[in-house]
């Protein structure tokens, strides 16, 4: 009788290789999925996407860059006009005052431009480290790693942190991969995300990197909160 071999699951640096391989495989040259022109209105883009799906926030920002789509201009809008165009977005009333308010501070601190500058950036209301770090990578060039609760839940589903939250999974994955990744990294697992392993659509048993990861793993990975 033929003895039955079981599959192992992939050491760390297997699953480190296995991830990167994959997503550069299938997502070489990533878009930002957010539409904009320049870096104040994906700013405003990001600062949008919080609590909302980038698809709502593409269906909003046209309108909203007619009436202004500089700081200048923006700073001189109500914040009722504002939170009257994006108002299907999540948290609108702050978001809009946030908006008129940022573009204010941009015009007097700033000569009307968006700072290359991860504490400058964070400075400015309604804008987190998460909304920064995309910014500063999109935008400028500079390597960052935008961590939200979908990249936590992909890698707590990879093996690749155990942490609770989403400032600890963005400290481990910048210790992983290499530095010059990182940009299109944040891109490329949000559209595998999106496409193989979303919250409903995987549990941590299901998608090809998950299943090549973890082939012993039989019941659903429960992602610790972020």
């Amino acid at each position: 009788m033929t003895a039955v071999t079981t599959p192992k699951n992939l050491t760390k640096p297997e699953r480190i290789a296995l991830v990167l391989h994959t997503l550069s495989t299938h997502y070489p040259n990533p878009p930002i999925p957010l539409r904009h022109q320049d870096s104040f209105t994906l700013l405003i883009a990001v600062l949008l996407s919080a609590q909302c799906t980038d698809e709502r926030v593409n269906q909003v920002t046209p309108a909203l860059f007619q009436l202004a789509d500089n700081p200048v201009d923006m700073a001189q809008q109500t914040v009722s006009d504002i939170a009257a165009i994006i108002r299907t977005c999540g948290l609108a009333p702050r978001k809009s005052q946030a908006i008129k308010t940022l573009s204010q501070l941009l015009v007097e601190n700033h000569h009307s431009q968006v700072p290359a500058d991860f504490a400058a950036l964070e400075a400015l209301p309604g804008v987190g480290h998460k909304t920064a770090s995309v910014v500063m990578s999109q935008a400028f060039g500079v390597p960052a790693f935008a961590v939200d609760t979908h990249i936590h839940r992909l890698a707590q589903r990879w093996g690749l942190t155990n942490g609770k939250n989403v400032v600890q999974t963005e400290k481990d994955l910048k210790r992983l991969f290499p530095r010059e990744h990182w940009n299109a990294l944040h891109l490329q697992f949000i559209y595998y995300g999106r496409e193989f392993c979303s919250a409903r659509g995987c549990d941590g048993t299901k998608c090809f990197l998950c299943q090549s990861c973890y082939p012993n793993r039989k019941t659903a990975k429960l992602t610790k909160k972020a």
